[in-house]
């Protein structure tokens, strides 16, 4: 237990804890792009955000998608913030040195009967692998001084000690990245509902009576297309940034998994 709050303490930046605050933060933020950037008079005929767009203007073109836009926004600002921090978190997570190289030298420490030199190694890496396989090491240590268990009870002891410290480890892994996985279907479906809100508007415009109301009918274009783009927009980053940080995430449970099985197999090894 001591070497847990010991390892524990070495543990720098694990993730944002709160998702829900990000997202608020990102609210607020694409609130105030709509109204002060978007929708700002220069980017409009006669200055009048309730008229036409500047010909060639795009974000007056954006602001006239409607009040889903700032929604869709925040979707695509809290995809992009918690990208980062899962990058910053699980960069720190792998630690100092190659996953790969840190891997093969524990083996090779292991190999040789040198824990002092894989504890080492591991003070010098840091991050989750390092944070597991100095748990097991002190557990690896603890069952050498042990005569009241059988090799049996040991090598069990061991791997409880492997898949402990690996629950441990997983969920910082993991954090935020169920959002990122919502965000995938929300921001497509929030697209979805503006491109029908911005539709609907445009038939009502097509099917009123006397002349054509054309700026009506552009408006409920633009907020149909601008719609579409941003949850389309929104949905791809999600997906990508999804697959991509499970991916890193696979080759740190990997090497955790691989290490614990060393450890073992090293004490079933060079023990009776």
């Amino acid at each position: 237990m001591e070497t847990k709050t010991k390892a524990q303490k070495k543990k720098t930046f694990r993730g944002i804890e709160s998702a829900f605050l990000v997202i608020v933060g990102c609210f607020i933020v694409a609130v105030c792009i709509f109204k002060f950037v978007l929708g700002n008079p220069a980017n409009f005929m006669d200055g009048d955000p309730s008229g036409h767009p500047l010909p060639g203007n795009m974000l007056g073109t954006i602001y006239k998608g409607g009040v889903i836009v700032p929604i869709l926004q925040t979707l695509f600002l809290t995809v992009i913030v918690l990208s980062v921090e899962r990058a910053f978190a699980i960069s720190k997570a792998r630690g100092k040195g190659k996953l790969t190289k840190f891997v093969q030298n524990i083996k090779v420490a292991l190999n040789e009967g040198d824990i002092a030199k894989a504890q080492e190694l591991c003070d010098k890496q840091g991050g989750s692998v390092a944070s597991v396989v100095t748990s097991v090491l002190a557990k690896y240590a603890e069952m050498e001084k042990n005569d009241s268990l059988s090799k049996e009870q040991k090598l069990a002891s061991i791997q409880k000690e492997v898949e402990e410290a690996t629950a441990l480890e997983l969920p910082t892994l993991e954090m935020n990245l169920a959002v990122v996985a919502t965000m995938t279907t929300l921001g497509t479906l929030v697209g979805l509902l503006g491109t029908v809100l911005g539709m609907i508007k445009s038939f009502a415009a097509l099917g009123a009576g006397g002349a054509v109301d054309s700026v009506a009918l552009s408006t409920g274009i633009s907020e149909a297309l601008v719609n579409t783009a941003f949850g389309i927009a929104t949905g791809a980053l999600a997906v990508i940034s999804y697959n991509f940080f499970t991916s890193k995430i696979d080759k740190i449970t990997y090497a955790i998994d691989e290490v614990g099985f060393t450890i073992v197999q090293t004490y079933a090894a060079t023990h009776k």
